[in-house]
């Protein structure tokens, strides 16, 4: 279960990577403009007045929401393993009262994902949370992906790809905001270590 967890936290990681790439190409076509304050002035705004800076706000959220995913899936594992012993003993009773377990942990992270994300000051954040919290609730609907597992073999691959298909959006979007916030965290606090240095 936890495999699965790590797997999509480290797609994230690969999505961060990516915007992250994106970010200097963006810096070296702001910086030529600067460089003629006339043409500056007249062509755009100042970006920071058109772009609010939500890293800070983000990072609290997808902190909370770790939390939630390491929490709350550990109880939709739990489910899903005794479903499995169950189907494996071949008391089928048994295996749809995990099944109906599983489905109901697995609702409760997509009310989490809405309750952390609900005051969220960037709407973007809000929009792929809700996104997350979307697919979840289609598969808390269809259930088909459940029924087919019958071990544990079944469960790692199957459920990799789930946790990949619901978190991507949510997790994508705090991994970038974590690397765009982390350059800021190294600038404020290099200062207050410096200062306290006898």
């Amino acid at each position: 279960m936890r495999r699965a967890i790590l797997a999509v936290f480290a797609g994230g990681a690969l999505l961060t990577s990516a915007a992250c790439g994106d970010d200097p190409k963006t810096d070296e076509v702001a910086a030529p403009a600067a460089t003629t304050p006339a043409a500056s002035a007249a062509a755009a705004p100042d970006p920071s007045a058109a772009a609010p800076d939500y890293s800070a706000d983000n990072v609290l959220i997808c902190d909370r929401l770790d939390k939630v995913f390491n929490a709350e899936f550990k109880g939709f594992g739990e489910a899903l393993g005794k479903m499995i012993a169950y189907k494996e003993a071949k008391a089928t009773a048994e295996a749809d009262k995990a099944e109906k377990q599983a489905a109901g942990e697995l609702k409760a992270i997509s009310t989490q994902i809405r309750k952390e994300t609900a005051n969220a000051e960037d709407p973007e954040l809000k929009a792929v949370a809700a996104t997350s919290a979307q697919r979840i609730d289609a598969s808390v609907k269809d259930l088909d992906y459940i029924e087919a597992i019958k071990t544990t073999k079944d469960l790692d691959k199957t459920l990799q790809k789930q946790i990949t298909t619901w978190l991507s959006p949510v997790v994508g979007h705090c991994a970038v905001s974590r690397a765009s916030a982390a350059p800021s965290e190294s600038v404020t606090t290099s200062p207050e270590v410096s200062a306290s240095a006898p």
